[in-house]
């Protein structure tokens, strides 16, 4: 058996190792043993977004957390910053959350977070898989006079709206704002919509009937045109799309022009730093955020660094260099003074008061920013080896890379959550991006797939 933790917890196919409920049940014992504190009535927060295998893996959890002695608290559905704030604000000793955020629903997954309300850091991860892996559990059993409840919390939902309402300047309204929601059929399902609402908006909302199988099926962050056609056809002011765990955001413009992560960052960090907010003048981005960010940083001098992909290598960075912004052009955006974590709707609800704040549509703020032309194609892999030792990969990149200059990028990299390879390839056209990415593809999936 080999490693759980990928970049974002543990994750795969439901019913399938590692997602089992027998892995869930010791996923929920270790977490239980690890962050469970002396001298005080230990609690877990367990929150999870739609899909059919949540019901099991919810159970297998609460059987391990139990079972070492510690309470846990079911919250329901809820999306996963929301787990990150009420974990910290109820002084929780870990949150859990289930989910497989913008996969498809036959995938699962189990996030931590600790107390804080922050993503585990590696080491904690480490020594997690250590105690399943090696079966270090067994002999620390409490007795049956020790064991832990289980109880179902009924205003969570509540909570975290009013959290994400404080986010939102009190001096601005969002009343005669026309705002359409795509909710993924996911777990932002009822709290974005009652957020908006309560916030004065007129809200449509789309994709908000989850059955188990829909979430993330043709909608979300990763499918935002069906979104945009509805602002357009209403006439709304802003449309936003989360994905089926709430922690991204894809914008769309009144125009129905879908923005990017990148150009989300571009737009708050302008107003932040207009406004003395930007701390440090800084701004944290991943490798994989388009060369027009950079370009667009540069404009505004605004200072930023690069990290790994991954909301929490940002966050570390973030946490490190203090700055206040950061995110992945995948639409995981971090208001470090407001959140712990990545949060769509508070990302949202950003972008929409810098719209107030400025009295521009968002079409006009977007332009602070030029989008390159980028490609990305992902191809699925049966080996993981180091990129480097693929002479034909690395052939095909210099050659690529050699005909671009300076003019464009290329990224080869795997998924951290999937078994894939991601091909991105940004320049001068969409016609030379698309053909230099197809050629790097072709021989990922000939010496990979």
């Amino acid at each position: 058996m080999g490693k759980l933790f990928g970049t974002d917890g543990v994750r795969g196919v439901a019913n399938e190792y590692p997602m089992t409920a027998e892995m869930a049940l010791n996923i929920g014992r270790a977490t239980a043993h690890m962050f469970k504190r002396q001298g005080h009535n230990p609690k877990i927060l367990i929150g999870k977004d739609t899909r059919l295998s949540g019901y099991m893996l919810e159970n297998a959890l609460v059987s391990g957390i139990c079972s070492m002695g510690v309470n846990a608290i079911l919250v329901g559905v809820i999306p996963t910053p929301g787990i990150a704030y009420l974990t910290s604000s109820m002084r929780a000793d870990a949150g859990i959350v289930i989910s497989a955020s913008h996969n498809p629903f036959q995938d699962n997954g189990i996030k931590i977070f600790s107390g804080n309300g922050f993503k585990l850091p590696d080491d904690t991860e480490l020594a997690i898989e250590d105690m399943i892996l090696n079966n270090r559990m067994d002999k620390i059993m409490p007795a049956p006079s020790d064991l832990g409840k289980a109880t179902r919390m009924d205003d969570a939902r509540g909570r975290y709206v009013v959290f994400l309402k404080h986010t939102f300047p009190r001096e601005y309204t969002l009343e005669g704002s026309k705002v359409v929601l795509d909710c993924a059929n996911g777990a932002t399902y009822r709290v974005a919509p009652e957020t908006f609402s309560e916030l004065g908006a007129d809200v449509t909302t789309l994709f908000d009937d989850p059955d188990g199988r829909n979430i993330n099926v043709k909608c979300g962050s990763q499918h935002p045109e069906a979104l945009a056609e509805v602002v357009v056809k209403q006439g709304a002011d802003v449309g936003f799309a989360f994905d089926g765990d709430g922690d991204r955001l894809i914008a769309v413009d009144e125009k129905g022009k879908i923005l990017t992560g990148d150009q989300v960052i571009a737009v708050c960090a302008a107003l932040m730093k207009k406004e003395g907010a930007l701390s440090n003048n800084l701004v944290v981005r991943t490798v994989m955020s388009n060369i027009g960010l950079s370009v667009a940083l540069d404009k505004l001098k605004i200072d930023s660094i690069m990290t790994k992909v991954g909301d929490r290598y940002v966050l570390e960075e973030m946490q490190a260099k203090g700055s206040a912004i950061g995110g992945e052009e995948s639409g995981h955006v971090i208001f470090l003074q407001h959140h712990t974590t990545g949060d769509g709707i508070l990302t949202a609800l950003q972008v929409i008061a810098a719209m107030k704040k400025e009295g521009t549509p968002l079409s006009e703020l977007a332009k602070v920013m030029d989008v390159f032309p980028q490609s990305l194609i992902n191809v699925d892999t049966k080996s993981r080896p180091e990129i480097s030792t693929v002479p034909e990969l690395v052939a095909v990149i210099k050659s690529v890379e050699e005909n671009l200059g300076t003019s464009g990028r290329v990224l080869v990299r795997y998924s951290g959550t999937q078994n894939m390879c991601r091909v991105m390839v940004e320049g001068p056209t969409q016609e030379e991006t698309l053909k230099y990415c197809q050629q790097i593809a072709d021989v990922v999936k000939e010496k990979l797939g």
